[in-house]
């Protein structure tokens, strides 16, 4: 597997990355085992949360270098990388000053007597995260579980070797100890042995479903604690008391941040049929006006994909819909210029038979429903195999919040995109996965809650 830097605006080569070998692996499990073996691991979590407060600043002190880091390497927007840079200080941040609450011990009623639960660290976790938000992906791991005491090993995705890099050397710089957090550059394969190990207590992924059954099946096979999240066909719902301009503008956004190329991004839009035809029109307008171009270029609304491999799935996606019976409504094909760069789009018409019903198109690919009830919305929502995100869009807010408590998700907003805190829960249902990451929640993930009681 060839960890390399490529420009997705322009495809060109601007560095490539030596691989670690199995030596390196040893060393890097010997040195994470040893730290969770020790008083950094065992001691009062006081210790370590300085260190992420140190982290946060010096993020928030280097915003710009990081997020060009970002944008040349995957084609994020400069804006939009600024933004994900900022999150990961505020996710930092977060930890440093909510863990200890959140780890404290938490009494049981009981007649046995005095019972209460602790929280302890399990030791080595094993990290196999994305390109699409190649630095919000990693804080969401260390965080937590850097806070826990959990040690983590990471491989990032082969595209974004130099947001891995950069991000390990924060990590250090911010007063981590070795083996806290170790990036490495490996394959699969050793990924599966890592997660073998005797050493390693637990592994979490986000990315493909692919992906995500290898990393579950080999954790499983050695009855370990595994976390994943996977993809997502989130809904976007407008109702049809909904405010339009705000639900275009929203939708307009929801689809298009990250090129689409987010787990939940609004994929499939189910418009009630009383203003599908005013929302159809208005949404195909704000397509039209996208301004495709350089990621680094301010008035740029959409960039490249991130890499030509990404292009030339989707565009062989759109083109199988249109095959089997959708309309191309609007877009649908690779723009021509150099780089990765694909049309905004929107396809209608989709059937049940038709392999896109199904699919996750990570891209610039909107899909539109259109139903004449509520109950028809929420049965079209739940005919997924996904289950991450979603969207209700109704000035009736308890209508809307009688809909989000229906679709089999792991998470619904109303009026507003599926977004992102480091105070709120994150992850899904179904094929999109299991546990959550971020809030109370994802710290509680790999730490083991262990029962005490005293009887009387």
């Amino acid at each position: 597997m060839a960890y390399q830097t490529v420009n997705p605006a322009n495809n060109q080569l601007i560095k490539a990355y030596p691989s670690h070998t199995d030596a390196d692996v040893e060393a890097a499990l010997k040195t994470a085992d040893t730290l969770y073996h020790s008083e950094w691991a065992k001691g009062d979590i006081s210790q370590r949360l300085p260190v992420l407060h140190k982290l946060a600043d010096l993020i928030d002190s280097r915003t710009e270098e990081l997020a060009k880091i970002a944008s040349q390497e995957m084609g994020k927007l400069i804006e939009q990388s600024r933004s994900e840079v900022k999150l990961c200080a505020q996710i930092a941040r977060y930890y440093a000053d909510n863990a200890k609450q959140f780890l404290a011990p938490v009494t049981y009623k009981t007649e046995l007597g005095d019972a209460w639960v602790e929280h302890h660290p399990i030791g080595v976790v094993m990290a196999v995260e994305p390109w699409n938000f190649p630095f919000y992906q990693l804080m969401r791991v260390l965080a937590p579980n850097f806070a826990a005491g959990n040690p983590v090993i990471a491989k990032h995705a082969s595209i974004v070797p130099h947001c891995a890099e950069a991000f390990e050397h924060l990590v250090r710089e911010a007063g981590a100890p070795d083996g806290a957090w170790t990036n490495l550059f490996i394959s699969s394969d050793q990924v599966a042995n890592i997660i073998a190990d005797p050493r390693v207590q637990g592994a979490a992924l986000t990315g493909s479903e692919k992906a995500g059954s290898v990393v579950a099946a080999q954790a499983a096979k050695h009855i370990k604690k595994s976390t994943l999240e996977l993809g997502g066909n989130d809904v976007f719902m407008v109702l049809d008391d909904a405010d339009l301009e705000n639900a275009v503008e929203i939708g307009v956004k929801a689809r298009l941040a990250n090129a689409g190329q987010v787990c939940t991004a609004a994929k499939r839009f189910i418009l009630h049929e009383k203003i599908a035809d005013q929302f159809l029109a208005k949404f195909t307008e704000a397509f039209s006006k996208v301004k495709v171009g350089d990621p680094f270029d301010e008035s740029t609304t959409l960039g490249p994909l991130s890499s030509k491999d990404a292009l030339e799935t989707l565009t062989k996606q759109v083109n199988e819909a249109v095959k089997n019976g959708a309309k191309l409504h609007f877009g649908g094909k690779p723009v021509q210029r150099e780089g990765n760069f694909f049309e905004p789009t929107i396809l209608t018409q989709i059937s049940r038979d038709n392999p896109a019903y199904f699919e996750e198109f990570f891209g610039p690919v909107a899909q539109v429903y259109v139903v004449k009830s509520d109950d028809e919305a929420v049965s079209l929502a739940n005919d997924s195999h996904y289950g991450l995100g979603g969207a209700v869009f109704s000035r009736d807010i308890e209508r809307a919040k009688k809909m989000a408590s229906q679709i089999e998700t792991g998470m619904v907003y109303i009026n507003w995109l599926t977004d992102t805190a480091a105070e709120l829960p994150f992850g899904g249902v179904k094929r999109s996965g299991y546990g959550r990451e971020l809030s109370d929640l994802g710290i509680k993930e790999f730490v083991n809650q262990k029962l005490v009681v005293v009887r009387q």
